[in-house]
């Protein structure tokens, strides 16, 4: 059964957010992506934490503090088009990087504009800061170690000119040329020409033709695994919260090769929310706060 266990968040002013209300926050996000999927015939999957909690604890893993979803990129990209025509709900924004707007994620998100949840390293951004849910689509990863590597420098290329910062976990080589390359290429409109291509380049294998599959718009440390494919052919649904949402058919193995030791709490110092946070309310939009918690 969902884990209802206090989890307290304290604020930089002293008050204190209940985990758990945030998390309902979630849920209704997921509501109405799941309703918007199945008006518009789009696959998706629960992932990372999400699947963890769904097997579990039949929820949310009780100090999580977001939702990820994993889409093929076939229907990731679908979802750009057709959200732009779906007459839904002014509460929730569409959020992606795009030559035009800087969003600070190399994910697809939605907002819910009613709310705040100000991370500590956005706070100079003028950005969207509602509360998230998170999508990360799956793309078709090549047979053989050139082309892999190949496709891994893309994806390299495709963060550090998408967010705009070096990644800090491909040694300190790698972070002083990637800031280098930063300080020589300053212009948004340049770097969006760049990420744009680094894309089409990663994302050029198709998953239909493809035995394994590989997240590239996350962190190093789950960019270079490959899951063979199977394990996402195929759904299962299983009990969320009181829901039946959909899991990869192979969940188990997808959630062993990217996190070990699933079903495993971690110890109880680890037993905290992922995000370190500016501020956080549940009842009011992140515009209320400019120039106060963020963009000061």
């Amino acid at each position: 059964m969902p884990n209802n266990q206090k989890h307290i968040i304290i604020q930089p002013d002293g008050t204190a957010i209940n985990l758990r209300d945030l998390q309902k926050i979630s849920l209704e996000i997921l509501d109405y992506f799941d309703a918007f999927c199945n008006a518009n015939n789009l696959k998706y999957t629960l992932c990372g934490g999400a699947c963890i909690g769904a097997l579990r604890h039949e929820g949310f893993i009780p100090w999580d503090d977001d939702i990820d979803i994993h889409m093929f990129r076939d229907d990731y990209e679908r979802l750009f088009t057709l959200w732009k025509n779906y007459p839904h709900t002014k509460n929730y924004n569409f959020i992606r990087t795009t030559k035009d707007k800087f969003c600070d994620t190399m994910l697809t998100q939605i907002s819910d504009i009613k709310t705040t949840f100000i991370k500590s390293n956005q706070t100079h951004l003028n950005i969207d800061h509602g509360v998230k849910l998170e999508i990360i689509p799956l793309d078709g990863a090549p047979e053989g170690k050139v082309k892999r590597n190949i496709q891994l420098f893309w994806a390299l290329i495709f963060y550090l000119f998408n967010r705009g910062f070096a990644p800090k976990n491909r040694g300190k080589f790698a972070e002083i040329i990637g800031d280098i390359l930063l300080k020589l290429i300053k212009s948004q409109k340049s770097r969006s020409k760049i990420w744009t291509f680094a894309q089409q380049k990663m994302t050029k294998y198709k998953i239909e033709n493809s035995s394994h599959l590989t997240e590239l718009c996350v962190t190093w440390k789950y960019m270079k695994l490959r899951y063979p494919k199977e394990i996402f052919e195929g759904e299962r649904r299983v009990s969320f919260e009181g829901r039946m949402l959909p899991i990869p058919m192979k969940a188990e193995e997808y959630l062993e090769t990217a996190f070990g030791n699933y079903l495993e709490l971690p110890p109880l110092e680890e037993q905290v929310p992922k995000h370190e946070t500016a501020y956080i309310d549940l009842n009011n939009s992140y515009k209320k706060y400019k120039g106060t918690y963020y963009c000061k």
